[in-house]
């Protein structure tokens, strides 16, 4: 049924209606009336048409005698249309000047404007009027008394058709709000001053696992537990008080970060001038999600104002520390070496992988470093991990492995995760000392939101500075034989991933170091195999050490200095990647050669190396394209570095 049909339709059932009847809008113009309306008040037809001035129709009426004579007609008409616009529900009856009675019923509208009803009551007077006339028997008293009653039932017939109607509109506004609030991705709720919830939007449930969606009734402290009740009790006292205020915190049970804002209800005044009901308005909201984006947020801007930690002199450092790595390899397997000797070189290999260790973290730090996350199978890592480190430890210490059942492969940046692991276990052996004791490493799952990395000592646990500076870069508890850049490596790590560290005591005694990294399963992937590696680099001495490297992991190799030299070669069909220095002799970078060979190759794995700083402009752009791998390295960090190029070449092919 369409719209003029139902209007044509709404028309003919007001006609049928004894009594005349008018709906004016707010802007005092005439929205609908019926036949009986015009017929009973002789309009003409203008002001009968929607659209008419409210105005013109109390001119027509007062010029008329409708209300009788008045001293003044403007000053009638003035009046009239102000107590139109300030509208108030009213029932009345007035004599007309033909004789006639009529009563008016008014009632405003919620849409604005208001709506009339006129009801002719002569036949109603004139039967009071022969009451009164021939009822000798009945007192003046009685008749008046009747004649009230009779207009009395009048009034409270249309005041109770306008209580109706004031019902209906605000059932119907009551359903609105609640479909509302059901739908919104946050808790609704209200507590009164004794802090037992009156309302509830029943999304408590979603925020706080394990909670019931029915909390209306209860206190707070049965609704949401003692855990959570404890957090935000001196919040919902202060909105008692009549301070509004917001509190973020962590559901431990789930790991979600909550905000809870407390919205102070003053409650209604009574008769007496006291405030009666009251209590707080609560609007809780799950920001997890924006809690993991803020803290990847501000690590980065952490490093960008530490980038002056690092200067071009570590690009020098970098490459010294590569060619000392290579010829300290090539003496190491000299024939006939004395063993004294071969403690030297053994030492110096040793100093000249942690200074490329301290130089490659004092980086990362300062500078921008991205996440290089790839599928990662959780329980083997911690294996390969419990593997190599448990010969480094004492015989009289054990280390335990526990990972929850059913880990699926899992997006990481397995070399972050892997070194932040292997910084803690190490510390935690250094703080058990000779004695010894047990290492736990714990993974498990926190609901479907982290995965929750933890290692455990039987040591003497933190001291009270410790727990405090445990993430100041260069803090150290170890003296000279530490860096201090673990923990706060650590913390770095698991921050820039969106995911958080904390370090406790254990009740039972010893230390525990809990990482949080946001959970992202991903499908297995597949390895790569030996390829005929294109080699570009400058510097002979680093050539020969990545070289031999490549050489020792199974691939083939052929060199070049330049991108000029290595731009034929890397069109030969049989080689299968290219790995490029990012400064090069002559007037092109490793970059614009990678970059040329990608649009012409786009399935080629292509990977740079550089001694540049994290924080250097030129190697930030690279990094924007190309996975790098920075020096000094070792085989297997080229291994691993090889397998990642090769299977992102592999998913852009895809």
């Amino acid at each position: 049924m369409n719209i003029d049909t139902i209007d044509k339709l709404t028309r003919a059932g007001l006609n049928l209606i004894q009594q005349a009847l008018s709906i004016f809008d707010h802007d005092l113009r005439l929205a609908v009336c019926n036949a009986r309306y015009q017929e009973m008040f002789e309009l003409p037809d203008a002001l009968v048409t929607p659209g008419a001035c409210f105005e013109d129709t109390i001119r027509f009426l007062v010029e008329r005698g409708e209300y009788g004579p008045q001293d003044d007609p403007e000053e009638a008409i003035r009046i009239r249309i102000e107590m139109a616009r300030a509208f108030k529900p009213h029932y009345m009856e007035r004599q007309r000047p033909n004789g006639r009675w009529v009563s008016v019923e008014g009632a405003p509208l919620t849409q604005g404007g208001w709506v009339s009803v006129y009801t002719d009551i002569s036949e109603i007077k004139l039967q009071e009027r022969l009451l009164r006339s021939r009822s000798e028997e009945l007192s003046d008293q009685v008749l008046t008394h009747a004649e009230r009653l009779g207009k009395a039932n009048r009034e409270l017939a249309a005041t109770n058709a306008a209580l109706e109607e004031a019902k209906r509109e605000l059932t119907e506004i009551e359903a609105r709000t609640r479909l509302v609030t059901e739908m919104m991705p946050a808790h609704i709720a209200h507590v009164n001053r004794d802090l037992v919830y009156t309302y509830s939007n029943r999304r408590l449930a979603s925020l706080l696992p394990g909670t019931s969606p029915n909390i209306v009734g209860l206190h707070a402290l049965d609704a949401l537990g003692p855990e959570t009740y404890t957090r935000i009790l001196p919040f919902m006292e202060r909105g008692l008080a009549g301070e509004a205020s917001v509190h973020e915190f962590t559901h431990e049970a789930s790991g979600r970060r909550l905000r809870a804002a407390f919205t102070p209800d003053p409650g209604i005044p009574s008769p007496q001038g006291q405030m009666q009901g009251g209590g707080i308005y609560i609007l809780s909201t799950d920001i997890t999600e924006e809690t993991q984006a803020r803290a990847a947020l501000m690590q980065t801007r952490k490093r960008e104002l530490a980038a002056q930690l690092t200067s071009g002199l570590a690009h020098d450092f970098s490459n010294l520390l590569t060619i000392i790595l290579g010829l300290q390899g090539k003496l190491q397997h000299l024939p006939g070496l004395e063993p004294e000797a071969l403690e030297l070189v053994g030492a110096t290999l040793a100093s000249a992988r942690r200074g490329g260790t301290l130089l490659q973290r004092i980086g990362e730090i300062s500078g921008a470093r991205v996440l290089r996350p790839e599928p990662t199978n959780i329980a083997q890592l911690l294996e390969e991990l419990r593997m190599v480190t448990t010969p480094s430890l004492p015989d009289c210490t054990l280390l335990t492995l526990t990972v929850e059942p059913g880990f699926q492969p899992m997006l990481l940046d397995r070399a972050a995760v892997y070194d932040s692991l292997l910084n803690l276990i190490l510390n935690a052996r250094d703080a058990m000392g000779a004695s010894g004791g047990t290492l736990h490493l714990i993974a498990r799952r926190v609901r479907d939101t982290w995965l929750e990395l933890a290692v455990e000592d039987d040591g003497p646990g933190f001291s009270e500075e410790a727990l405090k500076r445990a993430w100041e870069p260069f803090f150290t508890t170890k003296g000279g034989e530490g860096s201090g850049l673990g923990l706060a490596m650590v913390y770095d790590q698991a921050s820039l991933a969106g995911g958080s560290v904390r370090v406790t005591n254990r009740p039972e005694g010893g230390a525990r170091v809990t990482l949080r990294l946001p959970l992202q399963p991903v499908a297995e992937t597949a390895d790569s195999k030996a390829h005929l590696v294109l080699l570009v680099e400058d510097n002979a001495e680093i050539r020969t050490y990545v070289r031999e490297s490549l050489l020792a992991l199974g691939h083939q190799v052929i060199e070049a200095e330049s991108a000029a030299d290595a731009d034929p070669l890397a069109a030969l069909p049989e080689v299968g990647m290219v790995l490029s220095d990012i400064q090069l002799r002559g007037l092109e970078t490793g970059v614009a050669l990678l970059q040329r060979l990608r649009a012409r190759q786009p399935e080629l794995p292509l990977g740079l190396m550089t001694s540049l700083p994290a924080s250097d402009a030129l190697r930030r752009r690279a990094a924007q394209e190309f996975d790098i791998l920075p020096k000094p390295f070792d085989a297997a960090a080229l291994a691993r570095f090889i397998a990642r190029c090769t299977l992102a070449s592999c998913s852009a092919a895809q």
